[in-house]
């Protein structure tokens, strides 16, 4: 395998120029945090050298950024939704502005590649641009039918939530906490967010650009700190709460929210499954596996871990997958010239490390990869693909989250779907194949909240105006879409009637009344009424 390596022999020298101490020490001091508190040190993945010295947010100091953001809400909120979209779309362009920081700040704090850093500065633009332009429109009040025609005048209005807790994971440090906020924001809510602190200077700097964008002060903040300790007062303190991260801890936050009666939406795990046909274009369906299974060194939430392809083209296609994952080129660089980069934190180079060894163990076959890349840099793993997995081997059922591929032959289109539907997750699935008709058909037949068809994730990810999340254990509500800005907002109905009702005049009795509205109600259906 092909491999590139930063040339720096000091590994603080390795850092892009954009990274001034002046600007990390800028975004860390936007952390709500007293200035006495404990701070924390992150590690660059590329080097494993000190990256940020961040403040660490004590309860009281959550408590506090709540009792900040509730007043900067109030204001926020008589803020016009034109007022609001601007903004947004003031975002949009200093994002991509600013675009060359933004990808040294997650290419340092991520591990990631340049290539994959680039999709999240489009991703947090086109929500920008979505929400900016749709979201007045959406947010409008709407009429409604009214309980009976032409006497009953509906409508509906969509009030903001109040204060959204946005808890955001370090595998996509822009995307996923950029566009759940953006969202939130355009309904008018307030927002306080708790990123992964290894990656927590990229949402510092979306935030960042949000107030150069004219947001209001307080009305986005960050807190850092261990779920275990902050993570309670976020809950007790939100009027929703947008969660994206692992399966374990999205039950305890739905168990919290149910509780106190508020509302919670939940991205969580995957075991995602591509299927290739037996006519699927086997070179444009292996480059797609590449595509599918090893962006931001497999540490997707929607990315495939397992695929099923058709006994009659099995060969021909691994033969070809193989090949090219092979030439994939491994390593650090800021330039755009590398294919896979370096996972994010020890932890996970020990998950995958530890669910390949097992499989291999078990009786697993290595057809590509299968080990870790320390002269590369600390947490390189080769980007993998496994044959004969068996059910009692780790990573036949539990997700991986890294580099790591497994590949089953099956004899037609009813064992690809009924394997791929065999997991608790359901986010996303990827189908491959020339007939559309026949490829759609098993589309519709896939228990994920996203299934794209000869691409593997961003097809279904970039159509931002359809609603994006999973079924079982991968969650619960949605992001994107009219569905991603809804839902933080509480639906109001207000409907005027006129003089008469469904209750008769003081002079007429029920007796007489009812059969008038019972022709009343004939006459409704006839004409399509409701």
């Amino acid at each position: 395998m092909t491999t590139t390596t930063d040339t720096s022999t000091d590994p603080r020298a390795a850092l892009p120029a954009t990274l001034t101490t002046g600007l990390l020490e800028r975004l860390t001091e936007r952390v709500t945090a007293s200035p006495d508190a404990p701070r924390s040190i992150t590690t660059a993945p590329y080097t494993g050298s000190p990256l940020a010295d961040f403040p660490v947010s004590a309860p009281a100091d959550v408590d506090e950024a709540f009792v900040r953001a509730r007043r900067a809400q109030a204001r926020w909120a008589a803020t016009s939704v034109a007022e609001r979209a601007s903004v947004l779309l003031r975002f949009h362009d200093l994002v991509l502005k600013n675009q060359n920081t933004g990808l040294d700040l997650m290419q340092a704090e991520n591990g990631k590649t340049r290539r994959d850093a680039y999709l999240e500065i489009a991703d947090a633009a086109i929500a920008a641009r979505y929400y900016g332009r749709t979201g007045p429109k959406v947010l409008e009040p709407e009429r409604r039918r009214g309980a009976l025609p032409f006497l009953t005048r509906t409508s509906e209005l969509h009030h903001p939530k109040g204060v959204v807790a946005i808890i955001s994971p370090w595998n996509y440090p822009l995307s996923m906490a950029a566009t759940d906020a953006i969202a939130a924001l355009m309904a008018g809510n307030a927002v306080v967010q708790k990123p992964d602190t290894q990656t927590a200077l990229t949402a510092l700097w979306a935030m960042d650009l949000m107030y150069q964008a004219g947001l209001p002060a307080d009305v986005w903040q960050m807190v850092i700190g261990r779920g275990s300790s902050i993570g309670d007062p976020l809950l007790a303190n939100a009027d929703y709460i947008m969660f994206t991260g692992s399966t374990a801890t999205g039950r305890d936050i739905a168990r919290g929210a149910g509780q106190r009666l508020i509302g919670a939406s939940l991205e969580l795990g995957g075991k995602n499954a591509m299927l290739v046909l037996d006519d699927a274009d086997l070179d444009r369906a292996a480059e797609g596996a590449v595509r599918a299974a090893f962006p931001s060194a497999g540490q997707l939430c929607v990315s495939v871990e397992r695929l099923y392809v058709a006994e009659s083209v099995h060969d021909e296609f691994v033969a070809k997958f193989v090949q090219r994952t092979s030439a994939l080129t491994i390593g650090a660089s800021y330039d755009y010239g590398v294919d896979v980069g370096s996972l994010t934190t020890d932890k996970q180079l020990k998950t995958v490390s530890a669910h390949v060894d097992d499989a291999v163990a078990k009786g697993a076959r290595l057809l590509a990869g299968g080990k870790p890349r320390p002269d590369l840099g600390p947490l390189f793993y080769e980007p993998t693909i496994l044959a004969d997995v068996t059910p009692e081997m780790t990573l036949h059922t539990d997700e991986t989250f890294g580099p790591v591929v497994s590949i089953y032959a099956v004899a037609d289109d009813d064992e690809a779907v009924a394997r791929a539907n065999d997991t608790v997750y359901g986010l996303n699935s990827s189908v491959w194949g020339r007939d559309a008709t026949r490829a759609r058909s098993v589309a519709a037949r896939l228990r994920s909240g996203t299934v794209n068809i000869n691409d593997a994730f961003a097809a279904a990810w970039g159509s931002i105006d359809s609603p994006m999340g999973g079924m079982g254990d991968s969650g619960l509500g949605r992001r994107h879409g009219i569905d991603g800005i809804l839902k933080y907002t509480e639906a109001q109905t207000i409907a005027h009637q006129s003089r008469f009702g469904f209750y008769p005049p003081a002079a007429i009795p029920w007796n007489a009344w009812a059969p008038v509205v019972n022709a009343a109600l004939r006459i409704w259906k006839t004409i399509g009424a409701r």
